[in-house]
């Protein structure tokens, strides 16, 4: 199994004070670099459809922080680092999927991600000063198991999706959302409990 390069000790403690929650610099070149890196990573990703599945594998296991069994990306696909994001196993992305992973994104099993979604997990600081220096502040985004996230959804710093909901087209998360309901708006809030009722008798 391929085994990703481990990030330099001054960035992995740069990591570990971004997720802390305390402001930090967005600006440092080991930062950039990592960026950059990214790019990279994520370009040779989003153009390797032709080639067979264990090198893509290697790709996003290069990539991203953990990665489990069947996990997939439509081109294209950006984060900003890629080794704060999680993935559980049966993941899929659809087209344009963009995630901003300086706080951490935890992503469990059996998750579906609709076109053009977006996961953000840091805010630039709201003093003009502070956010031309590069001040920026992170917190992690969490999605629980079988969660279906629609087209244009934009998850916010901070928030957690609960196991088994669905979060509708278009809406803007910014707070929790509780397992097992649809969820919908900008900004999101819940519509109703899925029930036995939702079940249709499908049987693959």
């Amino acid at each position: 199994m391929h085994s990703p390069t481990p990030p330099s000790l001054d960035l992995q403690r740069q990591f570990a004070h971004m997720q802390s929650g305390q402001m930090y610099n967005d600006l440092t070149a080991e930062l950039i670099a990592a960026r950059q890196q990214a790019v990279l990573l994520t370009n040779a990703y989003n153009q390797s459809f032709s080639r067979p599945a264990a090198e893509r594998e290697a790709l996003l296991a290069e990539l991203l922080g953990s990665v489990g069994r069947g996990v997939h990306f439509e081109p294209t696909f950006r984060c900003e680092f890629g080794r704060n994001i999680h993935i559980g196993n049966n993941f899929y992305a659809n087209f344009d999927c963009v995630m901003l992973d300086g706080g951490g994104i935890f992503i469990g099993d059996d998750v579906l991600l609709a076109p053009r979604v977006g996961i953000y997990t840091s805010n630039h600081a709201l003093d003009p000063a502070e956010r031309a220096a590069g001040g920026c502040r992170a917190k992690p985004v969490r999605i629980g198991h079988r969660v279906w996230i629609g087209a244009g959804v934009h998850l916010n710093p901070g928030v957690t999706i609960g196991e088994g909901s669905i979060v509708g087209s278009g809406s803007v998360v910014t707070s929790d959302i509780p397992a097992g309901v649809i969820a919908a708006g900008a900004p999101c809030r819940v519509l109703r409990a899925i029930t036995d009722q939702d079940r249709t008798g499908y049987r693959p």
